[in-house]
């Protein structure tokens, strides 16, 4: 057990810290390519509905059967549908105000220009936070995922990685606005991540150091649900507006067949007698 949990801490900490990634974008570009985060989010909802609907709702159906299967699919949906109402996930859309309210304040004088610095600053620490409280739960199906075994989390890690990226940019932009500091807008982003691989460390003291395999196959389904929800609700739809409809597509089958791709070579390069 202790393994398990070295090793999903160690892939959600890749995951987590991807959002520095993000950060990178907008300290060393005045402007993030906006399109090119829209074409990363699509390849990232190829890898999660593949992940999702033909590994781990797929083998869940298989192992406890149709109902059972469905049945816990369907409660991740549900549960996370319930996170994102209450803490809906931030985007980049206020990226533009944060380039109007800079012009407006060369306008408008320099009391102007610090009130407007305040508010974006408080907006990316309200992003930071709704980020952070959004990580948490991907951790708990990275850990997950790595109980099942080492392909199951190390695709989960993937994917949630591709996805943490443009978080890292909507936390990084406002602040590196607001604050004119580089290592202020990185350092915030960063840490936003790291609710992630505390999410592993949480659960791995709540569940039992071994569960039946009903009920771990059940959790990875509902972990299916979650990773569904979150594709289609979030992932897809700022993927259409940042890259276009017809190249997040194009890119949304490029990741499915990456991952294809990465399963089959996966399985052979791993010793016979590892858990996949």
């Amino acid at each position: 057990m202790d393994s398990q949990v070295l090793v999903a801490l160690a892939l959600s900490l890749v995951g987590g810290l991807s959002t520095s990634l993000g950060a990178l974008f907008v300290i060393l570009n005045q402007a993030p390519n906006l399109k090119m985060l829209g074409l990363l989010q699509g390849f990232a909802a190829g890898l999660m509905l593949s992940i999702s609907f033909l590994d781990l709702a797929h083998n869940a159906m298989n192992s406890i059967g149709f109902l059972k299967g469905n049945l816990w699919f369907f409660s991740g949906v549900i549960f996370f549908a319930v996170v994102a109402n209450f803490i809906p996930e931030p985007t980049l859309s206020h990226s533009s105000k944060v380039k109007g309210k800079k012009n407006k304040g060369d306008e408008g004088g320099k009391d102007m220009m610090k009130k407007h610095r305040r508010q974006v600053f408080f907006s990316g620490i309200i992003t930071a936070i709704g980020i952070s409280l959004h990580n948490f739960p991907e951790g708990m199906a990275v850990f997950l995922g790595s109980m099942k075994g080492l392909r199951v989390g190390l695709n989960l890690a993937l994917a949630i990685a591709l996805h943490n990226i443009p978080e890292g940019v909507a936390v990084a932009l406002p602040v590196y606005f607001a604050t004119q500091s580089k290592w202020q807008a990185f350092k915030l982003a960063t840490l936003s991540g790291f609710a992630e691989p505390l999410g592993v460390v949480i659960v791995a003291y709540l569940f039992p150091s071994s569960l039946s395999p009903e009920i771990l196959e059940g959790l990875l389904g509902s972990v299916g649900g979650v990773m569904a929800f979150l594709t289609l609700h979030e992932m897809l739809p700022l993927a259409f507006d940042y890259a276009g409809q017809k190249q997040a597509v194009k890119a949304v089958f490029f990741g499915m067949a990456f991952m294809s791709a990465s399963l089959y070579f996966l399985e052979l390069s791993l010793p016979k007698d590892m858990s996949l």
